[in-house]
């Protein structure tokens, strides 16, 4: 599974692990990635996509709000 969201982009950070004596040792930030089966609203077909929590959690807002949007056109984006 690749390790970035096909819509937002976001993908694993670095940065530092601290001590409680402050010494620095290299950790990656994962993203929360999950595979899901999403149904088009444009096309009505469904589309396996690997997105971010945050990219679920957009669209499912998006859905309530009402608001047309095309997944294809989103992932040609990133």
């Amino acid at each position: 599974m690749p390790n970035k969201c096909e819509i937002t982009g976001k993908k694993t950070g670095a940065g530092n692990r601290r001590s409680h004596s402050k010494i620095a040792t290299k950790r990656k930030f994962c993203v929360n990635l999950q595979k899901k089966r999403l149904i088009n609203p444009v096309t009505g077909k469904k589309m396996i996509l690997i997105l971010s929590t945050k990219a679920l959690k957009t669209l499912k807002k998006w859905d309530k709000e009402g608001k047309k949007y095309d997944l294809r056109a989103l992932v040609a984006k990133k």
